[in-house]
């Protein structure tokens, strides 16, 4: 009980506090979405030749929205392969604010953006280049916000409360789940569970980022914050963690061999980075 009631109290001071903050950045995010997505995709659309890096821009700020979007505009057939590549790989859901809310990882944020920015931009044209005929099949535009549920609310604030109570309830779930593992079996068992140290780390990371929402995020967030992933196998993790984007694409593509060569095409870019991430020593 002694235990239960210190991992209760730890993970309520480590939670608690985020909720101004959350708040505040979904009530952004949300008005951004609500007031900009029509321009967004208007944009997305004439600049095709420049879509693996708009959709690198767009992917990067802390929302799956963007990822759902990409998912219906590339089964509408608007964007290219490396578009859609480029926004899933530079997607991050919720990491980024939870590492906002915890001071002193400013430089991680930075080279987290930076990095998963370069990284979808490389692989969006190499994609287009390469893989596009091997993977794409003929599509048709259709209803691309059909399954966005963009009108399903009317404001900003009920959405951002939702996001806001949603996300905090995932915090504070997997923040418990860690701390109570972390307590009874020790950091360095754990570590070790995750190949911590490992080149192969990555591997097993960017497969808990095909968890289909932002529970993903959060879990591969913390585990990095308590110390028991790699820079590389974060960034590796949040590579695959689109939120439910992958959803979304299964729903609204018509060709399911298609969806799977694009899951093949996202781990293994996912992987490749952290690798080589790995051997850089970042």
């Amino acid at each position: 009980m002694e235990l239960l009631e210190h991992v209760f109290i730890h993970t309520a001071n480590d939670t608690i506090r985020m909720l101004p903050f959350l708040f505040v950045a979904f009530l952004l995010l949300e008005a951004l979405e609500h007031y900009s997505s029509s321009w967004i995709r208007q944009t997305l659309i004439k600049l095709e030749k420049a879509g693996p890096i708009v959709g690198a821009l767009f992917g990067c700020i802390p929302q799956c929205g963007f990822s759902v979007m990409a998912a219906n505009l590339y089964a509408g057939g608007v964007v290219s392969l490396g578009t859609l590549l480029a926004v899933f790989l530079a997607t991050s859901d919720e990491a980024l604010l939870i590492l906002m809310a915890h001071p002193g990882y400013e430089r991680d944020i930075f080279f987290l953006l930076i990095v998963k920015v370069i990284i979808a931009v490389i692989a969006g044209y190499l994609a287009d280049i390469f893989f596009a005929r091997f993977i794409c099949t003929k599509k048709e535009i259709g209803d691309l916000c059909h399954h966005c549920g963009c009108h399903d609310h009317h404001g900003i604030i009920r959405p951002a409360l939702n996001h806001t109570v949603k996300l905090f309830a995932y915090i504070f779930v997997f923040t418990g789940i860690l701390t109570f593992i972390i307590e009874a079996a020790g950091l360095e068992s754990v570590s070790s569970f995750l190949l911590q140290g490992s080149i192969f780390q990555p591997f097993l990371a960017a497969l808990l980022g095909f968890i289909p929402n932002c529970a993903a995020s959060v879990l591969l967030t913390e585990l990095y914050l308590g110390g028991a992933l790699s820079f590389a196998s974060v960034i590796a993790g949040l590579c695959t963690n689109a939120g439910i984007g992958l959803i979304v694409l299964f729903k609204v593509n018509e060709s399911k061999k298609e969806c799977l060569k694009f899951i093949t095409l996202l781990y293994g870019t996912a992987v490749i980075s952290g690798i080589l991430l790995y051997l850089t020593k970042l």
